[in-house]
Formats: C-alpha cells, structure tokens, sequence
C-alpha cells in the first residue's frame, strides 16, 4: 500500500512550529489562494521562541520606516550586510531575495491581516560604524494589542520572557523597557501609567493575573493568530511531528503525534518546517556547538529539541552552521524555567564581566552576539571564560535593574531568596578582595580590573576594551553619566557578583534554501514539497546585524514560500 492511501488527515499545506515565520506562512498562503491549510505545534501553548522574544523584526525600507520618514535604502542595507557576512556564509541569491522581499512581506500582511508594527526610530544596527549602517528605523516591534480580541485562545498563547513584564504582569515595549530598566527620567510616570491601568481593569482581573494589554514577542505572534481566527485557520496544538514522509524523493506529508495519538497527515501541495532550532537537545548541542554549552543556559522554548532539522539531515538536505547559536549571556536563576537575557544589564554604566582571572575580555556594552562570540574566541584551558561574573556596586545596585534582582528600591537584598547565595548565584560582600575570594577568581586581577574601571569612568575612555565608543553602546548607556555613558566607577560598598553564562536563545543552522525557502539537497537539487524557514533553515543574518535578526528574515521566506507553493505575483 502505497503512502498516499494511508493518510488520517488531508491538507494542502501542513506547517510545523506556530512561531512568527509559521503562521505568517499560513497567513499567506491563504491569502494568496490556498485556503487548506493546517499549522501543528508540539507544545500546549502557541507562539514559540518568537513569542518569548522582544518581538523585533529587522526589515530595511519597511513601510512603517517609510511612514516615519526614514533615509534608506536596499543598496545601503546591502552595503551594511556584505561588510559582515560573506558570500560563503550567505550566497547572494539569499540575501537579496530577503533585502527586496521583506518590505513586501511587512506590506501584504499590513493590508491583509491584523499585523501592525511600530519602527524603532532609535534602536541603532548593531554595528554602526560600517558603512551603511543607520541608528534607527530598520528594526519593528509589534503595536501592543488586546488579549480579548483572541477570545478563549489567549489562553493557550505563550507569553514574553517575564524580563519584558513590569511587576510581572504588565507587558512592556522595548522602548518602555529601555526607560523603564534603566530608570530614566520620566520612567515613574510610564510606570504609573501601565500599572494604574492594569489595576483598574477590575473585569480582566477576574479572569487573568496578567495584563489584558499584550507586547514585544506575544503581541506580534497574538496579532497573527488573531488574524488565522478571522479566517478559520486551524491550528493544532499538543501534536509533535515525528516524521516527514516521502516517497521517491517528494514529500507528500507528516506524521505527528496528537495528544498521544499517532497520525499521517497528507500535505498535497507542500510541508513547511518552522521548527525552531535544537537549543535544548543537550546531545546536539554537544555534537555541534562550541564548549562550554548546557541547555539550561538557552532562553529559547523548552520544546526546540531540533525535530526539524533531524529530519532535514535524514532526508539528504544540504546543513549549514550547524556550529552557531545566536548567543547572548544568560542569567540563570535558581527556582527559574527560564533563564533571562543579559542585554540592558552589562550594558550599563557601573558593571563589568570577568573570568575566573578577575580581568574583563570584551566590551560589555557592545550587542549581545559579539560579545558572546568573543567570549568563545578566547575561552581556552589556559584563559577560561566561564564562569563569568558580572560585578558591581552599591550604587548600580540601587540605579538599575539587573535581571532577576530588579533593583535595590524595588526588591531590597533582605527579599532576595535565600537560594540565591546558597546556589552561588549571587554573592555579596563588603571589599572587592572579599568579594574574588568568595566567588573564586583571581584577588589581584579583579583588584586591578575594578581600579582600572574607575580611572575609565573618570576619564571617559575605555583603552582596553573601547566600550561607549559606537552609537550601539550608548543606546543602552545611561545619558545622565558623563563623560561616557557606559563607564561608571565601582566603588561603593557593598559590591556584587552575579553569575552570568554562556547561553542564546536559539541555535542558528539548518537546511539550506533557495530563494524560495525551498530544501536543497546535499547533492544541490530541491527536494519537492519541502520548505524551511525560521531557525531550522540556515540563517540570512549570521552575524546578527540589527534588533530582529531572526524573526525578519523567518518571516520574509515564509512570504517566498507561499509565493512559490500558490504561483502568487506580488
């Protein structure tokens, strides 16, 4: 019996994983002629990593920058790009075909859909002193929206990261979240503003502990599952694919286990993987990434064990840098799921991350992704970097907020948890000596690295490792500090250290595509009917260049993949 007449369920286009790239690829290919179409995930809850997530999309000339006013153009995103990623790591087909489709992308779902975003007019590139580069209006974040206008699927729509809530329960922008960590002028009035709304919001507090008001990573994924409701899109939830099935080098369909029921699902027209990476399978990371690595560093979703991608290898597909994650510092805390992300943090003026010799190794206010592959650069036997510490004092302390600790006004160090200290965690003493000792690095080394900080902080310039030098380190610098915004003097006691890891939130490589998000084979043909998107395909953007480096381009090639399975024009 041949594989076609042993299908449970019949469909057009089957897509694996509900995270931005899947369901625009749902989105799409029903606006654009076909209507059949199935979205399965694997967990209980909707939205994947890209609901977690800060919910930025990096798209070039977009509409809403237009909007805005915003001087750009292709070419000069293009000129950006070639400065940091290779033809080799992205051949050019890719990297065009995402620079002059994503634009369309952002405007066919602004037309058709519930999708509304907002341009970050002064959320910088991340490297802004090449060429091309621009400090504002490449990135997106989605409008906040309404939890009730998804009715009873709200309920099952994973939330952002709680680093990205205020008190917890109110969702927050990045644009309030730069002014709310950072306690800068005007914060309490924000704050006073999003919390007296959710407190007189008397009806949602009967029904939900968080704010009815929805942001960053769950507002964009929420947005698109809102518009999948309008039009009857079903999305099955608590169903694992298991295997993708082919028959003479086509794929015709998936197997999944729903609710512990095994079935085969026919997809006449196309299976689309938007799986997510492999980030909390603990043997591929070990196979595959740099060392140190654990999976409970990883703030992506606990379900992203790389079933896509073990699939993509068993099929003959071409893989890509499998070896990459995109790394941030984690800051894991005990009692914690989830660890958070170390963005705003270190960033801030008052702080440093050391190694075990007690001596910094890289720009602590530079992105995110750079400073965690400097990190890897010079980890060895002999100059370990991990574990790595993040130290400050009194003072920052009391400014900032730092992760799970918030800050001393707000959650004092008598409301931490006892576990915090007993775990090694954090650790708090009254001497920078003390402190080496307890923590176990070198009592020299971090004696002469605080020393050499505070002379920074005093002249302004960092020699050693030119933190504050670009507009990226001062986006996340503190204006009211000077004479640099990102060097602050560590001198009042008591002093700290947090522990901080080597994590990411989410692996990078996968199938290689075309530039119709089709699955090549190692030998270089497509494998009919099988597309891949989102991080289980290879990356566009390896480097990270721009806030929403992964969700732009998953949700570009989920458009090139709908235009491709429907024969749209655009």
């Amino acid at each position: 019996m041949s594989a076609e007449q042993r299908w449970d369920y019949s469909f057009d286009v089957v897509v694996v994983g509900s995270g931005n790239g899947g369901l625009t690829a749902a989105l799409c290919s029903y606006e654009m002629g076909v209507r059949d179409v199935l979205v399965v995930e694997k967990s209980h809850l909707y939205g994947g990593t890209s609901s977690t997530s800060g919910g930025g999309v990096w798209i070039p000339c977009n509409r809403y920058a237009s909007a805005a006013g915003a001087a750009d153009s292709i070419e000069e995103a293009r000129t950006y790009l070639r400065q940091l990623i290779t033809t080799e790591e992205v051949p050019d087909y890719q990297l065009d075909a995402y620079l002059e489709n994503g634009p369309k992308m952002v405007e066919f779902l602004h037309r058709r859909t519930r999708s509304r975003y907002i341009s970050l007019a002064h959320y910088p590139d991340y490297y802004t002193n090449l060429e091309g580069a621009r400090e504002g209006h490449r990135s997106m974040e989605p409008e906040p929206f309404n939890a009730d206008q998804l009715g009873e699927e709200w309920r099952r729509l994973r939330r952002t990261h709680p680093m990205m809530h205020l008190a917890g329960v109110v969702g927050i922008t990045q644009e309030e979240a730069a002014l709310l960590i950072g306690q800068q002028p005007g914060w309490w009035k924000i704050a006073a503003r999003l919390f007296g709304a959710y407190l007189l919001d008397i009806p949602w507090r009967l029904k939900d502990r968080f704010h009815r008001r929805l942001a960053t990573g769950c507002a964009g994924v929420a947005r698109l599952r809102a518009s999948m409701l309008d039009r009857d899109i079903p999305l099955w939830l608590n169903t694992a694919m298991t295997r993708v099935v082919d028959e003479e080098g086509r794929v015709l369909g998936v197997e999944v286990v729903r609710n512990g029921q095994p079935l085969r699902i026919q997809a006449r027209r196309a299976v689309i993987l938007a799986a997510g990476g492999f980030e909390h399978n603990q043997q591929m990371r070990e196979q595959y990434l740099p060392q140190p690595t654990d999976h409970r560093w990883s703030a992506g979703t606990r379900d992203n064990t790389g079933d896509a991608i073990r699939e993509g290898i068993r099929l003959g597909a071409r893989m890509h840098r499998l070896n990459e994650a995109w790394w941030c510092n984690t800051i894991s805390a005990p009692g914690e799921e989830i660890p958070w992300l170390s963005i705003m943090e270190k960033s801030y003026p008052g702080s440093i991350v050391v190694n075990p010799a007690g001596q910094r190794f890289s720009n602590e206010s530079q992105n995110y992704m750079a400073f965690q592959q400097e990190t890897f650069r010079k980890h060895s036997e002999d100059n370990p970097c991990n574990p790595s510490w993040q130290i400050f004092d009194a003072d920052f302390r009391a400014r900032y907020f730092v992760g799970p600790l918030y800050n001393s006004k707000f959650r004092p160090d008598w409301m931490l948890p006892k576990s915090y200290e007993r775990q090694g965690f954090v650790v708090r003493a009254d001497t920078i000596a003390e402190l080496a000792t307890r923590i176990g690095v070198d009592v020299d080394g971090l004696a002469k690295t605080v020393a050499d900080m505070n002379e920074y902080a005093r002249t302004g310039v960092d020699p050693e490792c030119h933190r504050g030098e670009s507009a990226y380190d001062r986006y996340y610098g503190d204006p009211r500090v000077t004479p640099n915004p990102c060097l602050g003097p560590i001198d009042k006691p008591p002093f700290y250290a947090m522990r901080v890891d080597p994590g990411d939130f989410g692996t990078q490589g996968g199938m290689v595509t075309n530039a119709d998000a089709q699955v090549l084979h190692e030998d270089g043909h497509v494998i009919e009917g099988l597309y891949a998107i989102g991080n289980c395909s290879a990356p566009t953007l390896p480097c990270y260049p721009g806030p929403g480096s992964t969700l732009g381009p998953a949700m570009t090639f989920a458009y090139q993949a709908a235009k491709a399975i429907t024969g749209y024009q655009d």
